[in-house]
């Protein structure tokens, strides 16, 4: 990246304001397909309104303004392969430390592959609930490979916004080809996180492995994931990782393969 490490610790601690130029070559180095330089961008608004907001009410510039943030309190990712199609599942637990209500969520699908075309809102299926209640969402970003999206706390029947100092699960799920979605499941962090629970679900025949990498904006190392835990379900292999307060801006990407040779004769539909 050509930044001087004491740099980078500065900004990853607050000490410095990251610059759109820190912001591009990160999102360049880490290949995160626009995220990093699309939160700088949202971090740089917010804290212009923030500076206007403080001028505004005659508060000098120098006072220090206490956390005022979405955390998330959990996020639980299942994904489940019927060898044909992935599923995926988004469960968030959110906490609303802002002064203003939170009317939306932002969320993003990314593909690796596009043999038969693009990524379609059709195949996607994208549904949201929150409090047992439909989200509606609008989109942000729309290309072949890659949809960024906000989900609306509201619906045709009314809004239901996250005041602050609530709590509330939010949910989401999607599906996706298996010539389009590839072998590995990511998870950022986008937002402040306490606890990240992953699960994935595989047709025991296919004899997956499993292996995953956890890649942080300070370390341009890859590290590994573990332990990730295996448990037969019958049909069903599950496997499940998890972490504690992960770091802003980490991703974590579990990776898998299946045995060439059964993976032929399930899909001709012999016996294994």
């Amino acid at each position: 990246m050509l930044f001087d490490p004491s740099y980078v610790s500065h900004v990853e601690s607050g000490r410095h304001r990251p610059t759109e130029d820190f912001a591009r070559r990160a999102d360049d180095a880490l290949r995160a397909q626009g995220e990093l330089l699309s939160l700088w961008r949202t971090y740089d608004v917010c804290r212009d309104r923030s500076n206007t907001r403080r001028a505004v009410a005659g508060e000098p510039a120098t006072t220090r303004v206490p956390p005022a943030e979405l955390v998330v309190e959990h996020e639980e990712a299942l994904m489940r392969y019927d060898g044909e199609r992935y599923r995926i599942t988004i469960r968030r637990h959110l906490h609303n430390r802002h002064p203003d209500p939170v009317a939306r969520y932002f969320i993003k699908i990314a593909v690796d592959e596009l043999t038969d075309g693009p990524l379609t809102w059709e195949e996607l299926g994208l549904t949201a609930t929150c409090r047992d209640l439909e989200m509606t969402w609008t989109t942000n970003l729309d290309v072949a490979a890659l949809k960024e999206i906000w989900l609306l706390f509201e619906n045709d029947r009314g809004e239901f916004p996250l005041h602050p100092g609530e709590r509330t699960w939010i949910e989401y799920s999607y599906t996706v080809d298996e010539d389009k979605w590839g072998s590995w499941f990511q998870r950022a962090i986008r937002l402040p996180t306490n606890q990240l629970s992953v699960r994935m679900l595989f047709p025991a025949e296919l004899s997956p492995e499993v292996w995953g990498t956890e890649v942080l904006m300070v370390n341009s190392r890859r590290g590994d994931l573990a332990p990730i835990v295996c448990i037969p379900q019958g049909k069903w292999v599950e496997y499940t990782w998890g972490t504690q307060h992960p770091p802003l801006h980490a991703r974590y990407r579990l990776e898998w393969s299946f045995s060439p040779i059964e993976l032929d004769r399930y899909y001709l539909g012999l016996p294994l």
